[in-house]
């Protein structure tokens, strides 16, 4: 049977790196089984759901490059979820209730303060058929509530192993609110099942909902996909990670000039058995995928490490990766000068400035580059100049290390940090590197 997974976020905001490690993770799965992917737009909420946010999702997943092979809105799919709701009714298994919001809550501190765990009552299946009527003819409108069947729910976990919950320390999951709408727990099963979705990996804060869902399936008839739940992340106090001010959203993170490879990288193996090293290409994390190698321990995320890895990729793009993103006549010979100092693409721009001048010289010892400025090689200068140069220098003042090369830096670049030098002096050209030795603009 071929694999179908899914990936089924709700447009309420933008994908963040929680959700969108599930995406990675679930896409990988499906590449390295020669399975499916199915993106499912989970908008049944619609006063908090928007299009914007919806088309931003699939924006961000194709920035990264996770393509899908099904796609499914489930705001196009109520009468569905009302056609399951039917036969669950028919069945004895979704049953109305009418408690209030406050009624509801009362009974939940009853219960705490008497030591129990807060579990519905079932007090809404004591009503009779005549009271359910009338209450309805009344214009109450009541949640509707799945009756789960007392017993144990196992199953193998792809992640966590053996898992095990017994129904009767579970309440019964409202599936229909009071206004008619249909929540997460029913028409993710109904659109699981009518799309033969054959395994759910998502994160270790749905596995209470797994073990009611498993009944749901078998109640509509459906085959209970194989189920695996990874640690959430932390940050990286080991703290809850949120969304805080956007900071870890993919607009935000695309914005700041993190590559996808870099994002990528990361989360493919944050929580499993393998390094956390960059790679260039999708194929390489598809071949080196094995759910077996996540583990149960809640892994941290530091943006820090993103960053790192981020220009760790630098050092691997290519001129023809970046052409299009460097400052017009940018060229090769610049981009390999520059890359191994730079966190993002961005960074290059203040170097072709400093390249194609004018620069501001930072020129302390006159006497000391006059004499430089007079040994610098004739004709057009290349990567043997700077050796050649500095050797010359050398020879002829006495001075070596710092004392010999920061001056020089400063006057070329105006800064005391930078990229070698051997690969910047032929990009600087022989006559702007004579005027910023003479201390001029250039």
């Amino acid at each position: 049977m071929t694999p179908i997974l899914r990936f089924a976020p709700s447009p309420t905001g933008r994908l963040h790196l929680g959700n969108v490690r599930t995406a990675i993770v679930n896409w990988l799965y499906a590449r390295k089984s020669g399975g499916r992917l199915m993106l499912r737009i989970d908008d049944t909420d619609l006063q908090r759901s928007t299009a914007a946010h919806a088309a931003a999702i699939e924006t961000d997943l194709t920035w990264l490059g996770l393509d899908w092979d099904l796609f499914a809105r489930q705001s196009d799919r109520f009468a569905a979820y009302d056609a399951a709701a039917d036969r669950l009714r028919a069945s004895g298994r979704l049953y109305p209730c009418f408690e209030t919001p406050e009624e509801l809550d009362l009974k939940r501190k009853l219960q705490q303060t008497r030591g129990r765990p807060p579990i519905y009552d079932r007090a809404a299946l004591k009503l009779t058929p005549h009271e359910i009527e009338a209450r309805l003819r009344h214009g109450e409108k009541p949640t509707w509530r799945f009756k789960l069947e007392r017993g144990r729910i196992a199953w193998d976990d792809m992640v966590r192993g053996a898992v095990e919950f017994h129904a009767e320390n579970l309440s019964d999951p409202v599936l229909i609110k009071a206004d008619g709408q249909p929540l997460y727990t029913l028409s993710s099963v109904v659109d699981d099942v009518e799309f033969a979705v054959t395994h759910i990996i998502r994160g270790e804060d749905h596995v209470a909902n797994t073990a009611v869902q498993i009944q749901l399936f078998q109640a509509l008839g459906g085959t209970v996909p194989t189920f695996g739940h990874f640690s959430l992340i932390a940050d990286a106090s080991g703290g809850k990670l949120s969304k805080r001010a956007g900071s870890i959203s993919l607009e935000n993170l695309r914005d700041d000039g993190i590559e996808p490879m870099s994002i990528l990288s990361l989360l493919a193996k944050l929580g499993t058995s393998d390094p956390i090293e960059i790679r260039t290409d999708r194929a390489r994390l598809i071949e080196e995928f094995e759910i077996g190698k996540f583990g149960r321990s809640q892994p941290k995320l530091d943006i820090v490490e993103l960053e790192h890895l981020n220009g760790k990729l630098m050092h691997l793009l290519s001129f023809a990766d970046v052409a299009d993103r460097l400052p017009a006549g940018a060229d090769a010979a610049f981009w390999d000068a520059v890359r191994g100092n730079l966190l993002r693409v961005g960074d290059a721009a203040p170097w072709w400035d400093v390249v194609q001048g004018p620069v501001t010289p930072v020129t302390g010892d006159a006497d000391f580059l006059t004499t430089a400025a007079g040994l610098l090689p004739a004709g057009p200068l290349d990567q043997t100049s700077w050796s050649t140069w500095t050797g010359a220098v050398k020879e002829a003042t006495g001075r070596k290390g710092r004392d010999l090369f920061l001056p020089l830096r400063l006057a070329l670049t105006g800064v005391d940090h930078g990229p070698e030098l051997a690969r910047l002096l032929p990009l600087i050209g022989r006559e702007r590197a004579l005027g910023r030795l003479a201390g001029h603009a250039a």
